[in-house]
């Protein structure tokens, strides 16, 4: 690709954003580039921030991808506090919050998702929590220690899916009662099906938490500080901390506005990427968890909001930024650990279409074994629980598209 005048701008503040900016400089030491984040730091990684970093086991410089002397020593221009507010694609310029006008030659959108919000009464008492940044992680772990030590402290976590359950795992180890409130008969349900729902839900009460399904009317308070949560049964859970985790929504608001095509809902939203990961305008690219990637293998567009998307989207993207045009092919990934049990996941179910099978190679009542979806008789998606270096097997038998026989399966583990 000819050089330009006009930097690269990478435009967000995770992963996606750090791993593109390295990949560019792997590739051309000598390309403007800058990196703007509305953060007040360099890029970061966010799963820790629901685990180890919650918990006080990992420090904060362990977050970083890159340091931020890195982005000074590679010539990267690194703006932090910086809010791009609106795109003009045609004349390729970009204006910041504080009417700054940045001129760029190709552009990333690497710019994640937020918090979905609560809309009920009481969601802005003092004690209600959201975790998406090191500053929300930061708050939280500041007010589960204190409350640790006075009488115990009572959290309800408002949501089921990974980020509430990790943050209820975390939250045990510090010794607070916890009860969580979900929506389904057990956590993580949309996600992995009801038996493996139910494993997890057997970990976290076997490890003392209440589970609760019902939805979250109001968070009531006293003083303007939280007291406890109401559920649409009536039921009234005491709480000293509220930690709401009921998904998020990928920021598109600035490729929409910008014209953008974006994805519809019912195919995952998000905005619209080609193979190399090019928006509909071809100096724009889009990674991370706003982008809508085609998947070769499932035939589908796929935009999947995990560390490993990121990770390997984001990197694909930079090479894409000099001209590289290598179509994207990875399978979904992700992970979690909570309290001693460990999970990969593999590939992409959507069981809201139901026709999924579920076979299963271990022990479920050890907590040790690996659940395989299939369809049509082929693997679509796989899930170890605390076992370990599967995955590229996993990867074999899901790329094969064969008919894997139930015996070879369940013999997986052996």
């Amino acid at each position: 690709m000819p050089s330009s005048p006009e930097p690269i701008l990478v435009v967000g503040g995770g992963l996606a954003a750090a791993k593109a900016a390295e990949a560019v400089r792997e590739r051309d030491a000598d390309v403007g580039l800058l990196v703007v984040t509305s953060e007040p730091c360099a890029p970061y990684e966010r799963p820790p921030l629901s685990k180890e970093y919650l918990r006080g086991q990992a420090e904060r410089d362990a977050l970083f991808p890159l340091d931020e002397d890195w982005y000074a020593d590679h010539d990267v221009d690194l703006r932090t506090s910086a809010t791009v507010v609106g795109l003009d694609l045609g004349a390729h310029r970009a204006t910041l919050a504080d009417g700054a006008v940045l001129p760029f030659s190709r552009l990333l959108l690497a710019t994640g998702s937020s918090p979905r919000m609560l809309d009920i009464p009481g969601r802005d008492l003092a004690g209600v929590h959201y975790l998406r940044t090191v500053e929300d992680a930061d708050l939280i772990a500041a007010t589960l220690l204190p409350a640790s030590l006075e009488n115990g402290g009572r959290l309800v976590v408002i949501g089921s899916g990974w980020i509430g359950m990790e943050v209820a795992a975390s939250a045990r180890s510090f010794g607070l009662d916890v009860t969580v409130a979900g929506l389904d008969e057990h956590p993580l349900e949309p996600v992995l099906g009801p038996e493996m729902g139910a494993l997890y839900g057997r970990v976290h009460t076997d490890h003392g938490v209440d589970l609760r399904r019902g939805e979250a009317i109001a968070i009531v308070g006293a003083e303007g500080r939280v007291t406890g949560v109401e559920l649409h049964d009536g039921t009234s859970l005491p709480a000293d901390i509220v930690v709401v985790g009921v998904g998020a929504t990928p920021n598109v608001g600035l490729a929409e506005a910008a014209g953008l095509s974006l994805r519809s809902r019912d195919q995952g939203g998000g905005v619209v990427v080609g193979p190399a990961l090019r928006t509909s305008h071809p100096d724009v690219l889009a990674a991370g968890d706003i982008a809508s990637i085609p998947s070769p293998h499932y035939g589908r567009p796929l935009r999947v909001e995990h560390w490993a998307t990121a990770l390997e989207s984001g990197t694909h993207a930079g090479r894409a930024l000099l001209g590289d045009d290598t179509p994207y092919d990875v399978l979904p990934y992700f992970f979690s650990d909570q309290y001693d049990v460990g999970m990969e996941y593999k590939g992409f179910v959507d069981l809201r279409r139901g026709g999924y099978e579920l076979v299963l190679s271990g022990s479920v009542d050890d907590v040790e074994l690996v659940a395989f979806w299939l369809r049509d008789g082929a693997v679509h998606a796989a899930m170890a629980v605390n076992v370990w270096e599967r995955m590229d097997d996993v990867e074999e038998l899901i790329r094969s598209r064969r008919d894997v026989p139930r015996a070879e399966l369940e013999a997986f583990t052996r």
